[in-house]
């Protein structure tokens, strides 16, 4: 044992693991953040105030029970750059540690124990194969585990490719996405409480398309949970 940990000191030396926030080397303990941007970055607690912010953007919109973020969103900060880690530099371990960091403070709040299904915001296939993963399903992973709760990736699938969001206005956004969501197997999901999951929620498009079509099945309730959403 002492001999490997002499190895994993030499490898570390030449090459370090550093934080997917702020780029800082991370100590032996230390994993995927380091312990001053895993206090520092900016946490919503969102799960702990009915009627926040967040489930205000749905209000009037779609019938949400409840939405939730880990973490605020602002430009060119900490929490850009992870998601531009995780989204686009093949960091896919981000996500599930995200996942975990949330889904294990939501495990303990009497307001998400009815779900029963965890459901990242799907993307097109063909561009899941260009990117190699889903960065809202490696988050839902993490969710998933914490929460003890089962994850289907499968049954609710996008079907149009669509072109990115990040530069539309929100009307341009909502066209963008509406009607592109569908259930392929809807046995899976009636009469579940889902939480529908996905990196970062701005203007809410993107969910609000997901949840209408999530609840027209018989039964089914919907809560939100993402990495980030913009600071209102």
């Amino acid at each position: 044992m002492k001999i490997l940990s002499l190895l994993e000191d030499f490898i570390s030396f030449f090459y370090p693991n550093t934080c997917y926030a702020c780029g800082n080397s991370l100590f032996k303990h230390e994993r995927i953040l380091c312990t001053h941007c895993l206090h520092d970055l900016p946490k919503t607690n969102y799960h702990l105030h009915p009627g926040n912010p967040l489930d205000q953007v749905f209000w009037g919109r779609v019938k949400i029970e409840q939405a939730t973020a880990l973490y605020y969103f602002s430009k060119g900060g900490k929490v850009q750059h992870l998601i531009h880690q995780l989204k686009y530099r093949g960091k896919k371990e981000i996500g599930i540690y995200l996942g975990k960091l949330l889904g294990n403070e939501l495990k303990d709040q009497p307001s998400f124990h009815e779900i029963s299904a965890v459901v990242p915001v799907p993307l097109h296939p063909r561009k899941q194969r260009k990117r190699g993963y889903n960065q809202s399903e490696q988050f839902a992973i993490g969710l998933a585990e914490a929460m003890g709760i089962r994850m289907d990736a499968k049954s609710f699938v996008r079907t149009v490719a669509t072109e990115t969001q990040t530069k539309k206005s929100r009307f341009a956004r909502w066209e963008n996405v509406k009607e592109i969501f569908a259930v392929s197997d809807p046995a899976n999901l009636e009469g579940r409480h889902i939480l529908l999951v996905d990196d970062v929620v701005t203007t809410g498009a993107t969910i609000e398309s997901c949840a209408n079509t999530l609840l027209a099945l018989p039964g089914v309730r919907v809560s939100i949970a993402s990495i980030a959403c913009a600071h209102k």
